[in-house]
This record gives structure tokens, C-alpha cells and sequence, in this order.
């Protein structure tokens, strides 16, 4: 307090607001003696863009590029060489090339049908989580946001939790706990007197341990979300319907949808697009069996790249797999609403 007295004492002094007013003077001159330079902002921005272009612009540009070629193998050659005096910039060839045009593309459509297969996996994986997820994130954020529960931020805390968890050490806990043989779900099951399922040994208990291991992780971080959109209704629509005679469905229905649609709308697009960016937990849990039965189009497109090393080929279903989910994020985003 003291202190503060004194400073205020201080700056009330005539000689102290000569002294601040001559300082500020002499900035405003300094400042008008220094050149405009146009092209400053520019350079400040520009390490962005810089990275902007080698690390995402180049990398997407030469993938449709390469989607038209047979990739051959590792290149020697100079592409391009460019003298500057006595400096000369050469730009060696990245790979040799072979021109197949839309043939890659004709292949995918019609005649490949393990990209089929993923394609229909991870479409299934999609149908059932992104619904299931979604569903069960918002029904779990409404409860946490009602007035009766206590205790909030230690069940968001462990519920949110899994989203810290490492992706193979969630997947390799999930593929211990469906074991066919000696997994603690079945484990369980055949205690109660019931018969143990073949998670990882049949097609479609594969998928649906696919599902419960994707919708464990990323429940959380979606009701996260959808938590932070309820708590932006504001409460007087509620007074408003109750005095209106609306119970609580009522109130979900006509209030509490309408004013997280922007919220719900984002949970489902980038719900959709991790869906069909989804590698780690059928790569890990799986392998992509039994008999492709849960291979994704991420991980065929692993496959073709890096363990076939079809890089064109693998260029082409990347390219297509971004056309079909930009599509679908389209139709969502319109569907949904422009706001």
C-alpha cells in the first residue's frame, strides 16, 4: 500500500509528466524517422508459409502427382539445374517414373477388391461408431452438466482419461482383454454361464472389438466438447420452456439441439474424418484379420507403400480416400447447416 502511494505521488508530479511527455515525444520522432518497409509483415509471416509448403503443400502436390506414375525406383538424374553465377543450384529427380495415366484409378474402382474390402471395414467402422460415440458422448455430457451430480471434475477427469493413453498401449490391453482363448471378456462371459464369443476370430467380432476400442478412446475428448456447448445454453431458455409446460425431453428436443448444433455438427465431421484416418488400433489389435476382415484404407494403403512399395498405386487410394471423405464432410457440413 505504501508503495503504491508513493508511485501515485510520484507520477502526480509536474516534473515527472514533463519527463514522460518529452519520452513519448521522442519515440513518435524516432518511430517517424524509420523507413516503411512494405514487404516487413510479409517477412514475418513468411516461416510459416515456408513450412506450409515443404511439409504439407509438396507432400499433397506430388502425391497426385505421383498417383499417375508407376514408381520404378530411386533416382540419380538432375531434374533441374539452375546457375547463378558461381553458384549453381541443381534439383535432383526424387524417383524414376512411369506414366500409367488414370490406370491406377481404373484398377481401384473396378478390379481391386481388397481395397474394396477395406473400404467396406472402415465404412462399417464409421456406420457404427461415429453414431455410437457421438450418442453416447452427448448422453454422458448432459448428465455431468445437471445439477444433481457432484463430484464433476473427477468423473470428466476419468472419463476424458483414455484420450491421454498411448495407442499401443490402449490397443495392446484391448487385444489381451478379447482374447479368444484366454481374454478376460470371455473370461467373464463363460462365468456367467453364457459362451465366450470369438472376438478376434471372426469377421464381425473383430469389427465390433474394433468399435469398442476406437469409442473407449475418443469418448472422452468428445464429450468434452459437447460438455463445453451445453454449458453455452443459456439458462433462460430453459425458464422460458418450463413456464411453456416442457419437460425434459421437450427441452433436450426443441432447446438443447438447437443451440449445440454447431457443437454437434463439429463432433460429427471430425469424428468421421478420425474414422477413416483410423490405422493404429485394427494394425495392432488385428493386423488387419482375420481374413482382412477388419483391414482399413489407411492400413491397405500402409501396405501397398511401404511393404509392396507400390508407391503410385498407394498415391492413388490416398487421393481417393481424401476425395470420398471431403465429400462426406461436405454433405454433413450442408446438411448440418452453414452456421
Amino acid at each position: 500500500m505504501a508503495l503504491s502511494a508513493i508511485r501515485s505521488r510520484v507520477r502526480s508530479l509536474e516534473a515527472y509528466q514533463q519527463l514522460s511527455d518529452r519520452v513519448r515525444y521522442t519515440r513518435q520522432d524516432i518511430s517517424a524517422g524509420i523507413p516503411e518497409i512494405p514487404w516487413l509483415p510479409y517477412a514475418y509471416i513468411s516461416p510459416f508459409f515456408i513450412l506450409f509448403g515443404i511439409f504439407l503443400l509438396f507432400p499433397t502436390a506430388y502425391t497426385l502427382y505421383l498417383s499417375f506414375f508407376n514408381y520404378l525406383g530411386v533416382a540419380n538424374e538432375v531434374l533441374l539445374s539452375v546457375t547463378m553465377g558461381p553458384v549453381t543450384v541443381s534439383i535432383p529427380q526424387i524417383a524414376n517414373l512411369e506414366f500409367v495415366g488414370l490406370s491406377h484409378y481404373e484398377r481401384l474402382v473396378f478390379r481391386d477388391g481388397l481395397f474394396h474390402t477395406s473400404l467396406f471395414n472402415t465404412a462399417f467402422i464409421f456406420l457404427v461408431q461415429v453414431p455410437l460415440m457421438v450418442s453416447v458422448g452427448l448422453a454422458t455430457a448432459v448428465v455431468l452438466d445437471s445439477k444433481f451430480i457432484r463430484a464433476k471434475g473427477l468423473f470428466r477427469t476419468l472419463i476424458a482419461l483414455p484420450v491421454a493413453t498411448g495407442l499401443v498401449a490402449y490397443s495392446t490391453i484391448f487385444l489381451l482383454l478379447f482374447n479368444d482363448q484366454a481374454g478376460l471378456i470371455n473370461y467373464v462371459l463363460v462365468q456367467l454361464g453364457l459362451s465366450p464369443v470369438a472376438w478376434l476370430g471372426s469377421a464381425w467380432g473383430a469389427r465390433m472389438t474394433i468399435v469398442l476400442a476406437v469409442t473407449w478412446r475418443w469418448l472422452g475428448y468428445n464429450m468434452i466438447i459437447l460438455l463445453a456447448g451445453l454449458q453455452t445454453v443459456p439458462e433462460q431458455l430453459y425458464e422460458a420452456a418450463e413456464i411453456d409446460g416442457a419437460g425434459r425431453w421437450q427441452k433436450f428436443r426443441y432447446v438443447t439441439l438447437p443451440q449445440i448444433q454447431p457443437v454437434l455438427l463439429f463432433v460429427v465431421v471430425s469424428s468421421t474424418i478420425g474414422t477413416f484416418q483410423i490405422f493404429s488400433e485394427p494394425y495392432i489389435i488385428t493386423g488387419g484379420g482375420p481374413s482382412n476382415a477388419t483391414i482399413t484404407v489407411v492400413q491397405y494403403i500402409y501396405n501397398q507403400a511401404f511393404l509392396q512399395l507400390n508407391l503410385g498405386y498407394a498415391s492413388a487410394v490416398s487421393v481417393l480416400l481424401v476425395i470420398i471423405v471431403s465429400a462426406m464432410s461436405i454433405v454433413q457440413i450442408q446438411y448440418g447447416g452453414e452456421e
